[in-house]
């Protein structure tokens, strides 16, 4: 339940549902493992913030695979990312109480294997120029490989969401949702977004990756296969179980 949190809602739904976009994704215990190690940082391994950038010339070069992440203010993006380098304390990432913390783009480079870039948030307290940051990085960004787009999984797909949704779609950029806060959500309320969102993404997106993921980063749920997700449209799991 920890690595699947997804397929641990599976027994609540009602017979005959299609479950088959819960596990599209679904890596064995090695894959898990190379990830894991991806995201541990030793001497020979260094997991390094980089740098921080409003405009494109100020980014670092593109030199590795890299994928950002993205979402509304107060979506609990920094805490995810904080969760994702747990094993590499020394990588800090501030974690504000006051929405919209973020301001520049924040790159941080995993080794000599990819870069993550951590986005500023959308809607309430986005920085002035927040659309020519993001659509510029969007469209020039060559070596982009996945966009993880956040969305709070208590309150569902936002208005704001949605927008974020049509720009990644006018410019091609595949994607994939990730529901933060899941320890937040009751069963029900849970069920009901992933369930609508789940729709949503098969009625409305062509470049969304049909699986949603899951994500708690106070009890760590999702995190796991998170790291593995990211660790395969990277490039660095050779041999994983995905469709």
């Amino acid at each position: 339940a920890i690595v699947f949190p997804l397929q641990k809602l599976e027994r609540y739904l009602a017979p005959g549902t299609d479950t088959a976009r819960f596990r599209l994704f679904q890596p064995g215990l090695a894959a898990l493992q190379r990830a894991e190690a991806l995201f541990r940082s030793d001497r020979g391994h260094p997991i390094d913030y980089v740098s921080s950038a409003v405009r494109m010339e100020h980014a670092p070069p593109p030199a590795l695979p890299e994928v950002c992440f993205i979402g509304r203010s107060n979506v609990g993006k920094s805490s995810l990312i904080r969760a994702l380098f747990s094993l590499a304390p020394e990588v800090e990432i501030r974690v504000s109480k006051t929405p919209g913390h973020t301001k520049k783009m924040n790159f941080f480079k995993v080794g000599k294997f990819f870069t993550l870039v951590d986005m500023p948030g959308y809607g309430y307290r986005a920085p002035q120029d927040f659309v020519e940051m993001v659509e510029a990085y969007l469209q020039e960004r060559h070596n982009l490989k996945r966009t993880f787009l956040l969305v709070d999984g208590v309150v569902g797909l936002q208005k704001t969401d949605h927008i974020a949704v049509e720009m990644l779609e006018e410019f091609g950029i595949p994607y994939v949702m990730v529901l933060t806060k899941i320890d937040r959500a009751s069963r029900g309320l849970l069920l009901k977004n992933v369930l609508e969102i789940q729709e949503f993404v098969k009625e409305n997106t062509q470049g969304c990756f049909p699986q949603l993921f899951l994500v708690s980063s106070v009890e760590f749920s999702g995190v796991h296969l998170l790291r593995c997700f990211v660790a395969h449209v990277t490039g660095n799991l050779p041999t994983v179980e995905a469709r």
